[in-house]
């Protein structure tokens, strides 16, 4: 233990003293969150549209304003020709035309078809799928009060048509609130760079700065080494993960149902698999250089098979099968259940047994490696 308390000692000195490195380990992580849980968002906010209205009845201009109305969508540009706002469309200025026909309140109030036509610019297929998913709900919604009515007229029916309701209930996010479901994931994204960087440039800077010979000519066994390795950026990543816990909490609302001491104790086991996993990455690379991009490309199929910005359940098989060695995705699942849902100890321990097995992989696989460069 003296051996590793002398490490310690060093790390944090060497840690400290670099005054570049302290606004990244403290300051970056808490931007990052503030910037990503913000601009990280699915919602539809007001996707501008041009209005083809040959109608120009009450009916038509009830239906433009009800898109208005809801907030997802703004009337940018508004003409008599199709060519026209096919070219806006073109263009990028707006995102999609609503053609609305000749005769459209006539043929609705007379019971006939009477349909609209939406042409959408779907370069970005995301948001295309929103923009029509979103302006379908509010026409079918438009189309069913009305008929509602012309059927009530036609028949003088005095009671409207049974039909069914239904009332859908969310759980856990009520209000869909994409911050609510983002935060926590960004959360462990920003706890994960910063445990995988920084401790995969760790004894690759040693071998550049030449210390590392000084290190191999000490006693010190391989193991205080890698463990004194660990242990700063472990505990500069607990606390980095405190702060932005913190900024969860009260910054953004995030409920925390879960036990506080479970996230914790979690998070410190997956820190210690993603700064192995970073300790195996400068064992086998001879340059801070290469180190940051094996770090780097490993960090990017990680967040983006993580399930962070899409459902590991919408993957194909193979990629939900590569998902199981990814501690990303565990961690953020992990993260999500017990935050949100609440969940406990007898939920997510298969879990945390997968990411010890995946320590156990990593420190023993970097331990092996530093043995044969250290010759």
């Amino acid at each position: 233990m003296r051996t590793i308390q002398f490490i310690l000692q060093k790390e944090f000195l060497q840690i400290f003293r670099n005054k570049a490195m302290l606004p990244i380990l403290f300051a970056m992580p808490i931007v990052q969150l503030l910037v990503l849980s913000f601009a990280a968002t699915y919602e539809l906010k007001e996707a501008s549209f041009a209005l083809v209205d040959y109608d120009q009845s009450s009916l038509s201009r009830e239906l433009t304003a009800q898109l208005q109305a809801t907030g997802y969508f703004r009337l940018e540009y508004k003409t008599f020709s199709e060519k026209d706002a096919l070219s806006k469309l073109q263009s990028g200025d707006v995102n999609m035309i609503l053609t609305i026909p000749k005769d459209f309140d006539s043929d609705f109030l007379s019971g006939k078809p009477a349909p609209v036509q939406m042409l959408i610019d779907a370069v970005d297929g995301t948001k295309a799928g929103m923009i029509q998913s979103y302006s379908s709900s509010i026409i079918r919604d438009f189309n069913e009060n009305h008929v509602q009515e012309v059927q009530l007229i036609s028949s003088d029916v005095l009671q409207p048509p049974a039909q069914i309701e239904l009332i859908s209930i969310n759980w856990y996010n009520p209000d869909l609130d994409y911050i609510t479901y983002m935060v926590p994931g960004i959360l462990v994204v920003l706890v994960s760079m910063i445990g995988l960087f920084l401790s995969g440039m760790n004894i690759v800077r040693e071998q550049e700065i030449g210390t590392i010979e000084q290190l191999n000519v000490t006693p010190i066994k391989k193991s205080h080494f890698i463990t004194g390795k660990i242990i700063p950026f472990w505990i500069i990543g607990m606390v980095d993960l405190l702060i932005g816990l913190g900024l969860a909490r009260y910054g953004f609302n995030i409920p925390f149902l879960g036990s506080l001491l479970l996230i914790l104790f979690v998070s410190g086991v997956y820190l210690i698999v993603i700064q192995a996993l970073g300790l195996f990455i400068s064992t086998v690379t001879s340059t801070q250089q290469q180190a940051m991009f094996i770090a780097w490309f490993i960090m990017v199929v990680f967040i983006l098979m993580g399930g962070l910005f899409t459902p590991i359940e919408s993957m194909p098989v193979w990629a939900q099968e590569l998902t199981l060695a990814n501690p990303v995705a565990w961690f953020i699942k992990m993260m999500r259940m017990v935050l949100l849902k609440g969940a406990g100890w007898q939920e997510i321990s298969h879990m945390v047994i997968i990411l010890v097995g995946m320590g156990i992989l990593f420190y023993t696989i970097a331990l092996n490696r530093y043995k044969k460069t250290s010759g």
